[in-house]
């Protein structure tokens, strides 16, 4: 049986929702063929992917591993669509995808050694939408931070960087050589993500502040809610005279990969794959030396 990438579709809406009549108003779609749809597709599968009674609906353990699977499934099939899209416009393209601080040249400069027909372009991601830019193929392969969801990717280790304390320029640490976790208890903290990706296990107490990019925290460091934590390649582009950057030698070093979708097969994305390991020490003092600059566009 071949799964119904349309019904799929139908199904993750439910599960986002957990409202057919709502799910059926996002779609566009009459609630009772959203209904038959959903019943298809578990008769389809064999099982029960909805428990549905008075108290509303829920998602069965069937139902919940779906929904876990569908997300790198439905963004893999889009991502077919765009390539084969590119390749109908006879373009040649490879799309790199970065963090901040983290340096494309290197690598780029020895794959197109090998392909100079093929142009490299670079698309900055965030924390966030990192593992789905190259799932749903916006991105052919990314540098990427850990940790990242890696779900239906494949990832490539490439170096690590030791990780930066930024404080408020008049914090009682600002300037000092080095801290300590200990030195930090009671900081109110500003981060991107749960308590499992946060690099301190300490129990820093949360701002409440939930921020995106580098530079939305930065800004909320540098009018004083909170302390944050940065790779030090991250320091050299964002120097600035209200922040202090100190380093923490307790914590564990920053991993840095190349992250390609698992179902990606292509000699073009190994040949840059194989070019980044190869010039992964050169990046990574690049990525220490203001030598790369933010933005995207061709390499």
């Amino acid at each position: 049986m071949d799964l119904d990438l349309r019904k799929l579709r139908y199904f993750v809406a439910v599960a986002d929702r957990l409202h057919f009549g709502r799910a059926a108003d996002e779609l566009h779609i009459a609630q009772p063929v959203l209904s038959r749809q959903i019943r298809a597709l578990e008769k389809d599968l064999g099982s029960s992917l909805f428990t549905r009674d008075s108290h509303g609906v829920a998602l069965t353990d069937a139902g919940r591993q779906l929904l876990d699977d569908a997300g790198p499934l439905l963004a893999s099939a889009h991502a077919v669509r765009r390539r084969v899209s590119v390749a109908a416009r006879g373009a040649r393209r490879l799309v790199v995808g970065f963090r901040t601080g983290i340096p494309v040249i290197p690598a780029a400069r020895v794959f197109e050694a090998r392909h100079p027909d093929v142009v490299v372009d670079v698309q900055r991601m965030e924390w966030d939408d990192q593992a789905l830019m190259l799932l749903d193929g916006r991105v052919d392969v990314g540098y990427v931070r850990l940790p990242i969801d890696e779900t239906g990717l494949r990832l490539t280790p490439l170096y690590t960087e030791p990780l930066m304390v930024a404080l408020p320029a008049g914090h009682r640490l600002a300037g000092k050589e080095q801290v300590t976790e200990a030195d930090l208890a009671g900081e109110p903290l500003i981060w991107h993500a749960g308590p499992s990706t946060r690099p301190t296990r300490r129990p820093l107490p949360d701002s409440g502040l939930r921020v995106r990019g580098v530079e939305e925290k930065l800004e909320h460091v540098a009018a004083g809610r909170g302390i944050s934590f940065v790779g030090r390649s991250e320091t050299v582009f964002y120097s600035r005279p209200d922040i202090s950057y100190v380093p923490i030698p307790d914590l564990a070093p920053e991993q840095v990969c190349l992250a390609v979708a698992a179902s990606r097969t292509s000699p073009v994305v190994e040949d840059f794959v194989a070019a980044a390991q190869t010039t992964a020490e050169i990046t990574a003092e690049c990525g220490n030396h203001d030598m790369w600059p933010l933005g995207s566009g061709a390499v």
